[in-house]
Order: structure tokens, then sequence, then C-alpha cells
């Protein structure tokens, strides 16, 4: 028997013959079904030598295995064995003729909220890819956590990942059989059109064919056709030269969207893909499926998971989606930096790519986050799915897109409350049983209701990636992000700002790792008026207890009106109490026009001057004070100019004993790091001096002496008046009466600002 013929055992044919009858199919609608003449068929069927296409061909149509129907045990050939096949030359047509198809196919991308298609080209960005799967990794909660504390909150990345990286196309030469697993959105479909268009291109395995499948496509054409008929029918090929390509190994299989296939579809792709890969062994297999759905086990295949973007990839993806636009890069990219919840979004390709597009519209992120963040969770909720026309099939299906926003939203609040980022398997599913429980038609039976939630944390993870594992049976939000943006959901939509759910939520006023839930909060609320004057009474009670305290508050508001210098009172309340208090607060980094780590100023709106108190004369300069009093100055200008720069009426003395110390700064042609190394070295030192001179020729006394409990509680009080104020000035909607309030009445001691309520 040649090694391009095959024949059939009599086992093999009585086999065949009930296959026959089973399929209702005649011998002659046999070969027209397969489009063969009917001389193959009749040689299956008595056992004749027939050419190895038309033999596999036949018995894939009858549901049979054909190692199980051919007369003797056959290997795969030899490349070349058979003079009468030239492979190489098979592939090289083969390559030719389906080039334009796979560019069509896959060459362009589309994601969500995209108005038309971008050329795959023109913005992919190198994929890097983890060989450990992140959800099998053996650590506890306390090793996820470690140099995570409160104290560094603003650097905590729930997507940081410490394991080594390893370039996507290197872990497809390493790995003849490959499943890449990821998140939604993660770039798995992006990658695999790459492979195959850098295939074709000749860029990558030259001498192998792309062969792409969508699996979805697959598990629903007409008639349920075998994996190999199915490639074979989608090929423009002549069907023997794509079968002598997969037989003789030469094809690069990309079997896309496991994940994607119909429950009722699954153990038949599943069947197939295991067959297909088992019977022709030397083609290259990569595979993609979404990583909570790895339940699919193939024994020969390597899985690895898709990397979230680092810091490169973002910029390399940025640099290309703006490029001739009038957006630059570098805009964007600057603005992430100043945003870090934004930039932790940004590690996703697919919410990156709705960053990009929301920045492209006005030039800037929306001031209000919360609708940025919607619009990130509108597309993994409802239209990553929906826009490739996947329909998902679980019990999760029952939850309406709201009702799984409130089991979220519930899960958020609950484990926020307690400082529990991460959560084990078991903790996550107790949230979703008490949710769930609740809802019509539940199931009330506790084994029942244990079960459905774990398939339901399971559909959370697989379906939108906003659950996710973060090491086995450990779970986390999959951004810090979207666990500060549902439990700021909670009290405003769920809770519907109830008076108990505000008035619990201004509880955490002083607490740093709120922060974002306020300003999320006020955000997301349709009339922000009553949180913000609840946070506003908060903020006063604070020092309401301590007499001394308040004494000082009092002192500051008297002093404010004493000086007349066209600023709101406020603004010089604040002046005063930074003053005072500098080398007892810590303010975080916020400099107006210039971002230096070492230059501290308060919230927008700090004004600069230093008055007189006998001649009520001020001045505008351009040093910065901050709580601590250091500085922040224009390094564009000489250093000559910052006397240019000082519009005033001052008295002699206080000119003559700050030209000493002006006369000690750097210049300012050199190096910026040099300025920054002299300001870490003399920048305490100087500070003292400024603040002698001011105090000296300014009569401000400063002599109040608090406790450290006291000076704790001024700094609570002071960073709860920043929240506020940063709130208010966030993109919400407040009355303009209700503003004018709390302006009017930041850093006032609460006796005053009662008799203020009652005189209006």
């Amino acid at each position: 028997m040649s090694g391009r013929s095959l024949c059939s055992s009599p086992e093999g044919i009585q086999k065949a013959k009930k296959a026959l009858i089973r399929c209702s199919l005649t011998q002659k609608a046999l070969a027209e079904d397969l489009g063969i003449t009917r001389q193959p068929i009749g040689k299956f069927f008595t056992g004749k030598p027939v050419d190895r296409n038309f033999f596999v061909q036949i018995c894939d149509r009858l549901d049979l295995e054909w190692e199980e129907i051919v007369a003797e045990p056959v290997s795969e050939p030899e490349v070349n064995q058979d003079n009468s096949i030239d492979i190489d030359a098979i592939v090289q047509e083969v390559r030719e003729k389906i080039k334009s198809l796979i560019q069509e196919r896959c060459g362009t991308m589309r994601g969500p909220a995209m108005s038309q298609p971008i050329g795959l080209n023109d913005i992919y960005t190198s994929v890097n890819i983890l060989e450990k799967i992140t959800e099998l990794q053996r650590l506890g909660i306390n090793e996820l956590l470690q140099q995570c504390t409160s104290e560094d909150f603003d650097r905590f990345g729930l997507g940081r990942i410490t394991q080594q990286r390893v370039p996507g196309l290197k872990a497809v030469e390493k790995y003849s059989k490959l499943i890449i697993l990821g998140k939604p959105g993660a770039g798995k479909t992006t990658f695999l059109k790459y492979l195959a268009i850098q295939c074709i291109g000749g860029e990558f395995q030259a001498e192998r064919v792309p062969i792409f499948v969508t699996l979805k496509n697959f598990a629903e054409a007409a008639n349920e056709p075998r994996l190999l008929e199915y490639i074979t029918e989608e090929s423009i090929n002549p069907i023997s030269s794509i079968r002598d390509v997969i037989t003789y190994g030469k094809a690069l299989v990309l079997l896309d969207g496991l994940d994607e296939v119909r429950e009722e579809d699954s153990n038949r792709v599943l069947k197939e893909i295991r067959e297909f890969s088992d019977r022709f062994p030397k083609n290259q297999f990569v595979m993609t499926c979404r990583i909570a759905a790895r339940e699919y086990i193939f024994e020969k295949f390597t899985e690895v998971e898709v990397a979230d973007f680092d810091d490169d990839q973002i910029f390399n993806f940025t640099n290309n989606w703006f490029k001739d636009k009038a957006v630059k890069p570098e805009i964007f990219i600057k603005r992430l930096e100043e945003n870090n919840r934004i930039k932790q979004l940004a590690a996703s390709p697919l919410l990156l790519t709705l960053l990009c597009l929301a920045f492209e519209e006005s030039g800037d992120f929306p001031a209000n986050r919360s609708e940025l963040y919607k619009e990130g969770l509108d597309a993994l909720l409802k239209k990553w799915d929906a826009k490739r026309g996947i329909q998902r099939d679980q019990i999760y299906k029952k939850l309406s897109v709201q009702r799984k926003e409130d089991l979220l939203s519930k899960m958020a609040l609950t484990s926020f409350e307690g400082s529990d980022y991460f959560f084990k398997q078991k903790v996550a599913e107790q949230y979703i049983t008490e949710y769930i429980r609740n809802l019509p038609d539940a199931n009330t039976d506790a084994e029942a209701l244990q079960v459905d939630s774990g398939q339901v944390l399971r559909s959370i993870e697989h379906h939108h990636g906003l659950v996710v594992a973060r090491a086995k049976g450990i779970y986390s939000f999959s951004h810090l992000t979207f666990h500060e943006y549902f439990t700021a959901r909670e009290f405003v939509v769920v809770r519907q700002s109830s008076e108990e759910a505000l008035q619990n939520l201004v509880s955490h006023i002083t607490e740093k790792r709120w922060r974002e839930v306020f300003l999320l909060a006020v955000g997301m609320s349709p009339n922000a008026d009553r949180v913000l004057l609840l946070m506003k009474d908060q903020v006063d009670s604070l020092l309401a207890n301590d007499e001394k305290l308040e004494q000082f508050l009092k002192w500051i508001s008297k002093k404010s009106l004493s000086v007349n210098v066209p600023y709101q009172l406020a603004v010089i309340r604040e002046f005063y109490f930074a003053f005072i208090l500098g080398g007892n607060l810590s303010l975080g980094n916020s400099c107006i026009g210039i971002d230096l780590d070492f230059c501290l100023i308060s919230y927008p709106g700090i004004w600069k001057a230093i008055h007189s108190d006998d001649t009520r004369d001020y001045f505008e300069c351009n040093l910065v004070l901050s709580p601590k009093l250091q500085l922040c100055f224009n390094f564009k200008q000489k250093k000559d100019d910052y006397i240019s720069k000082l519009t005033y009426s001052l008295i002699s003395g206080l000119k003559s004993a700050l030209l000493p110390l002006i006369n000690q700064l750097p210049e300012t042609k050199t190096d910026f790091d040099i300025h920054k190394q002299w300001w870490k070295t003399n920048g305490q030192n100087w500070t003292q001096q400024l603040r002698a001179v001011i105090m000296s020729y300014r009569s401000i006394d400063s002599d109040w002496q608090f406790s450290k409990h006291q000076k704790g509680l001024l700094n609570k009080y002071y960073h709860a008046n920043l929240l506020l104020v940063d709130c208010l000035n966030s993109d919400c909607y407040v009355n303009r009466e209700v503003r004018e309030q709390i302006e009017d009445t930041l850093l006032l001691p609460i006796a005053e600002i009662k008799q203020r309520q009652q005189q209006s």
C-alpha cells in the first residue's frame, strides 16, 4: 500500500456500513455530500486502496475514527517520502492563494465604542506572556499584600505582576501546542490575528500556512462539520492541497475563543480539537481562552497567561494610537501619570483603548471620573460580548446587568469596609450567597445556594474579569479603581443616598484609603448637596470637643479679619492654619504650575501672600508657602528675577531681611537635579529662617503648644478639609447656595458656624 492510499479492514467496512445507515445515507448520497465521484466510495466499502485524503474525509463524514477503519496502522508520512508530492511547493502555493483572505480576516481590529476598525499593524503592541498561571500560585493573602500598606496606599496596585514576562512570539516558538489564557480584553484575539498576519507576511514561521479558526463560528456551523472538514470548506484552495498541508504538519493552526463556544456545543468542540491535534501532531497549535474558563483540560497543550500591559507597552500603544492626530501621545502619558487610579485601568488593552478614545474627544480625561469608569464597566459588562454576538450560558444569565452591578457593589463595600482587598474564595462565595438568596425565585436550599454562588463567582471572572483569582483560592477586584467605584455605587445607587448610607460614608472621612470613594460618590450623585453638607458637619465636629483647638480656630478667624487683602477669608484662614502648624502637618504633593515631589502646597486656590498687621500692606510673591513652608519657585527665572516678581508695598526692614535668603537660592540655569539636591540639603534650614523672618516682621504669634494627640487631630482635620474642597471642586452637581455656605465656613470654629446658621 502506498503512502498516499489507505484500505478499509473487514471490521472497518462493517462499521462504515452501520454508520452509513445511522446517517441515513446511501453510497451515492455520500459521494454527492462530499463532492466526489462514486468510485472512491465504492473502493472504500470493498477494501480497495483509496486516496488517503478521500479515506479520511469519508470517515469524518460518517463520524468514524479513520484509524479504527483502516486495514493496518499507519504512521504520518515523511516529507517528500512520496516523490509524487512536493509539500514545500504546495505550502507556498496555498500561502499565496490565502494571503488576501488572511489579511481580510485578521488585518484589522475593532473594540467597543470604536466607530470603525483600525489596521492591526497600525496599533499592535507586543504581547508578553506569563509562563506560570496567576490563579495557580500558592500564595497567601499576606504575601499578596506585601509592600502594600496604608502609608503607600496610592501606590497599591492589585494588578502588579512580579514574575518574569516572556515575549509572546518566543512562547509560540517554544511550545508546539499552546493555550493562551487571559482576562477579558487582554488582547488574546489580537495576538492570534497578529500571528496570522506575521506568518502570511513571511515574518514568522514562513514555512507554514496560517489557519485561523473562530471556534464560535465552527461550533455553530450548519450540519456540525468535523474540524478538518470545516477548515477545508473555509479554504479557497482545493481540498487536497489544504489537507496535504495539514497532513504533512505544515500548518500554523490558530484556534480563537474556546470560551465563546456555547455550552451545548462545548463537548463536541473539545472532542474535535483533541482528535484533530492528536491526528496531526506535527502542526503548530495556538488556542486562546479566557482564564476563568480553564476547566477544559488538554493534556498535550501548555498553558500560559497574557500579562497585563507594563509601562513600556502602554507607551507604545499610546504612541501608535495618537500618531498623526491632534492630541499628542506625550500629553496623554503625562495626564495618565498624574492619575494613578486611571493608570491602573491602562494595564488592560481593552480599557486602554477606551481611555484613548475618551482622551481624544477633549484632550483630557473627564473631570468626573465616575463617568469614565462607568464607560469602562459597560464595556466589560455589556458591549464586549454583545459586539461579537456572544451569548454565555450559566446561572449568572438570570441576573440583569443592574443585578450584576448591585452584587458587585455589595461585595465591594463589605470587603472594602474590612480592608479586605484580597479575599478567600469561600468568603467571596458567601458574599454572593447572601445576595442571591434574596432574589425572586432563588433556591433556598443551602447546598444548592453554595453551588450556585461558586458558579456565579467563576462567571463574574470568566465573562467580565471584574473579580479575578490572584492565587489559588484567593480573589480580588481586577483593579483597585473598580473596587472603589463599586463601593461608592453601593452608597449612592443601591442604597439611594439614604441618610443612613451617607452617615456611614462620612464616618470614614479621615481615612486616607476612602478618599477616592468620596470623590466617586460625589461624582455619581445626581445632586451632591446632602453628602457634601454631611461631610462638612463631620469635618467641623472633629475639633468640637477640644476647647484649645476651637480657640485656635477662633484666633485664626480673628486674625484673617484683620488683614486687608483681596482674597476670600477661607483662603486667609488656611494660610494662618498652615503657617502656624507647618512643622506638624504633612500634606500630599500637589503643586500648581510645577511638578516637584519636594514642593508641597495645599488645595487649589491657596494664596501667596504675607501681610502686615500695622500697615495692612500686602504683596504677592513667587514663593509658594506650604504647611511645611517648602519652596516652589519658578526655575525658568533667574534668581535676581525673584525680586522683580515681588509686587508689593513692603516696609524696608522685611525687604532687607528677605534679600539674603533669596540670594541663597541656586542659579536657575543649572541642572534641575542640582536644584532638587540643593533643596534636599538646605531646604529645611532655609524655610526655618524664612519663617523666623516673616513671623518677626509680621507680628504673627505662634506660641501655640499642642499635645501629640491634638496635633494628630489637627492633621486629620486639615486633610479632611482638603478632601471636602477637592470634592467641592470636582465635576459634581451642587447648588450654588450650598457651595457658598461650605466655602464661607471652612476652617471656622463650630460655635461661629452655628451662630451664622442661626442668623441666616
